[in-house]
Parts: structure tokens; sequence; C-alpha cells
């Protein structure tokens, strides 16, 4: 039998010589680097010159790119010339000044930074020995912010609880819930999982429902409780008192309460202490979504908006909303994070490891449904750091207090109102049923009507790119929000915006006059 022939023709990335071509070559790193960073400071210089909401049509870029990769490597110069031309516009800028949608999503030199070097050593920390800094980093703090909110000791390491860091609110409901569920069914039955039932408000996120129903809850046992504008749109304690008491009469079994402290809708509140004390009467696992608001709860003024979850079971937060720290990061905070490591906890062959066996080290793996992880805490970590606790309260008071300055410029201007009062730093407004009225001579406007013109009206801000804006729909009501929360905006931001909601406003209203 013959020898085999293992001879192959050489190839760049085989040739020793030419380190250029090593894909983590360190001056090659070092000189794309520079380009990228260069690039995004530029990017951040200019930022207002660019329309905020994007403004292409669907579809856009396959018009633009090829329609197959390339075989051959190209330049990161030619990349980043492709990325200034293809991709920014179709951005919409979240980090602009007069980005005013949704929720924020602060950005800062610090948490970029620490998201570089996050990837650059690219660790994967699912547990204690592969990858020790990123355990021990995480857990201290996580501790770090518990004390920073005032939280309980009981949801802190030292006393039994802890904290860990996911990717987003989703992840940290799905996981409490999924808890909650293997605790009482471990009691109970499996077989008793359709009788399990979940409780929130009709302005609770849409991720809790999402996450029951992948937590095998039945939709039918889905409860979301009326509120109303008269109590600000949170959950009354008697409103779940009642529904969970016909659950019951029904043969049903309550599981999980959600209370919110600042919902999507209108940064409404939920009055955290005496819904757990209903929710504790029936043995029900009270999660505490914080999600946008928390970050706000390390100013002592406002830590009252979350007395109370002492009681509550767990307790989260996205940081990557308004403390500075880039997308993504969740930080939830449990009191038994046994409860966690029960159900979710995996142990093969291949993670078995000598820390892990004597039990003195956490393994974040077994808190989350994902096993792979990130390196947050190095990011949070150097935002804490660099800026420390009294200036990332002062962050936070300088967007309330640009709010509230909002809210006055419309009280001013009697053709607006404010639809609920301002909370945290939105505000929440619209164009009135007595302008139109006034300026169309008409008698009587209906509600779906006013609904449209407010519809009309934030679509033709947007459409102009100066400013964004989104909307919610509550108890039938359109309304505008109003969101300050960027890193970069300033007093001056607010009062432009609001000179360009007056104008779009006047033109519309012209429009109508001549129409009528």
């Amino acid at each position: 039998m013959g020898s085999l022939d293992l001879k192959q023709e050489s190839t760049p990335f085989m040739n020793n010589n030419n380190n250029n071509n090593n894909p983590l070559d360190p001056e090659e790193f070092r000189r794309q680097g520079y380009m990228v960073i260069d690039f995004l400071a530029e990017y951040y210089k200019n930022i207002e010159k660019y329309p905020v909401r994007s403004q292409v049509e669907a579809g856009y870029l396959r018009k633009r790119l090829p329609e197959s990769a390339p075989y051959n490597p190209e330049s990161m110069e030619t990349i980043l010339k492709d990325i200034q031309t293809d991709i920014v516009p179709g951005l919409t800028h979240w980090q602009s000044p007069n980005y005013f949608a949704y929720f924020p999503s602060s950005g800062s030199t610090a948490g970029l930074l620490g998201e570089t070097l996050a990837a650059g050593f690219n660790v994967v920390g699912f547990n204690w020995i592969s990858s020790p800094a990123s355990t021990e980093l995480e857990s201290i703090v996580m501790d770090w912010l518990a004390n920073m909110l005032s939280l309980p000791k009981t949801f802190t390491f030292a006393s039994g609880g802890g904290g860990v860091m996911m990717g987003t609110t989703c992840e940290a409901i799905l996981t409490t819930i999924t808890a909650a569920r293997d605790a009482l069914l471990d009691k109970i039955g499996r077989d008793n999982i359709n009788k399990l039932v979940v409780y929130g408000s009709d302005q609770t996120h849409c991720s809790f429902f999402k996450s029951a129903k992948i937590a095998g809850i039945s939709p039918k046992n889905f409860r979301t409780i009326k509120t109303s504008k008269a109590h600000a749109f949170s959950l009354r304690p008697e409103s779940l008192r009642a529904t969970i008491e016909a659950d019951i009469n029904a043969g049903l079994i309550p599981l999980f309460l959600v209370a919110t402290v600042g919902t999507t809708s209108t940064a409404a509140v939920d009055p955290v202490g005496p819904l757990c004390d209903v929710a504790k009467e029936y043995n029900m696992w009270v999660h505490v979504d914080a999600a946008y608001a928390g970050n706000a709860c390390i100013c002592p003024e406002l830590r009252h908006m979350i007395d109370g979850v002492e009681k509550a079971d767990s307790f989260s937060f996205n940081a990557h909303k308004w403390f500075l720290t880039t997308l993504d990061c969740c930080c939830l905070f449990v009191k038994d994070p046994n409860s966690l490591v029960r159900c979710l906890s995996t142990n093969p062959e291949y993670l078995k490891n000598k820390a892990t066996d004597t039990q003195q080290v956490v393994d974040y793996k077994d808190w989350q449904l994902t096993l792979s992880r990130r390196f947050r805490s190095l990011k949070m970590w150097m935002v804490i750091r660099s800026y420390g606790v009294d200036y990332l309260r002062n962050f936070l008071r300088s967007h309330v207090d640009m709010a509230i300055y909002f809210e006055q410029l419309v009280n001013k201007d009697k053709r607006f109102e404010i639809v609920v009062p301002r909370s945290f730093a939105l505000v929440c407004f619209r164009l009135s049923a007595s302008a139109v009225i006034q300026c169309s001579g008409q008698k009587f406007l209906e509600e779906e009507t006013l609904n449209e013109i407010n519809t009309e009206l934030l679509e033709s801000i947007n459409s102009a790119g100066r400013i964004y804006m989104t909307h919610s729909l509550v108890d039938g009501t359109f309304m505008i929000r109003f969101a300050v929360g960027a890193t970069l905006t300033e007093i001056h931001h607010v009062t432009c915006a609001w000179k360009v909601v007056q104008e779009h406003a006047t033109a519309i209203l012209a429009r109508r006059s001549r129409n009528c």
C-alpha cells in the first residue's frame, strides 16, 4: 500500500511570516481599532446632522448590497466607507440628543469601552472555573447596585440572595416564572400545570405574557387586570384580590404576579408593598419589573417608588436603558438563588470541576436559561468607577428636570394637554379637543377623530426627522410620549423639540381650519 502524499499548497493564512493575515494580529487590530474609534467619534460629533428616525423604505438595503458574500478580503477602509454610505442612513439614531422615543438606551464612553474590553477578552463565563474574574466581578457589582438602590440585604450574596446580569427583562421574567412554576409544581404535582395563573395589569409589558407562554402557562390563565386613569393606570390591590378570589373559586391556582415600576406606556407605578401583601396571602411569587424606572431609584428622593420591594421575591431593572451602560444589561436580584438553580441547573461530565464540587463558588449558568454568557459586569464596573454614584444620580436627575421643564412648556400652550401626570422623565401629552374645535368651528369632536389628528401630528413630526417621539394608546386615548434620557440631550434640545411640536401643530390646525 503506497504512502499518502500529504503535501498541500500553502495559503496566506498558513504562512507564519505574514502576520497581517492572522485575523487577530495585534498590530492590525491596533490599526483597524483606531479607525473604528475615529469613525464612531466623528459619528457622535455629527449625530445631530442625521434625521433621528431613519427615513429609508423597507427593503432599501438589499438593493444596495451584493447578492452574495465577497470571495476575497476587503479592507476596513472600504467597509467603513460602506457603513457610512449604506448602513448609517438605515439607522434610527438612539444616541441622538433629539431622540425622545420609547425609553432611552443611554451610552457612555466607559460603557462603550467596557463593552469593547469584554468583547476583546471574549471569555465565555458559564461557570466560575471558565473565567473566575467574570463571575466574581458580576457578584460584586450586583451587590454594589443593590446597595445603591437601598435594596434589602436579602437580595445580596452576604445574606443568601444575590444578583445576576442577563440580556433583557424578557429573560429575567422567564427565568423567575420558571423557578416559581417548578417550585409550586413540585408540591402539587406536574399534572396541575394547566391550573396555574399569572397576574399583571393591562399596562404590564408584553414580555410578561410572552414569558408565561414559553414557560407553559396556558394563555387562558393570563390575567390582565384593568387599570384606570383615576388611579394613574396603576394596578390596585383590591382589583388583584378580586381576580385571585375568582380564580380560586374556579379551581385555579395563583402562581405569579408582576408589579411594574414605570410602565412602558405612561411610566405608571404599581404600589409594590400593598400588592405584595395581597399576593403573599396566596403564596404567590412576586416579581418587581422596574426595567426603566429602577435606574432612577438610586436617587434617594425617588427610592420610595420601590417601597415594599423587601416583600417581593425578585426585582429587575435594565441598566442599558438609563444607566450609561450599553445594550444589553438587565440586572436581576433574587432572594433565593437556589430556586433558580433547582430548575435551571445542568451538570454534564464535561462541565464538572473541583471548584463547582466545593459549592463555594457561583456558576451563573445555573441562574439563567442559556449556558454561554457574556462578561457584562465589566462594562457596568467601568461605568460605576468612571462616573461614581454622585454623578450617576445627577445624570438621572437632569433628565427628570428636563422632563419637568417640557411638561411646563406643554401646560403653557393651551392647545395641548397633559394626558397623565409626568412620571420620572416621561411626559405624555396630546393636542386637545378644544384646540381642534376652536380652529374648525365644530361643536363636538369624537375621541376617535382626536386620536387620528394626534396620530397625524406625530407622524408629521417624525417624518421631518428633527426629533423622534413615539406614542401609546391607553384606555382609548392616543398620547404622544416624550421620554428624556439620551446621554447627549441638554435643555436647549428640549426647547427646540417643543418648538418643532408647536410648528407642526400650527400647520395641522391651519389645514383643518381651511378644510372646514
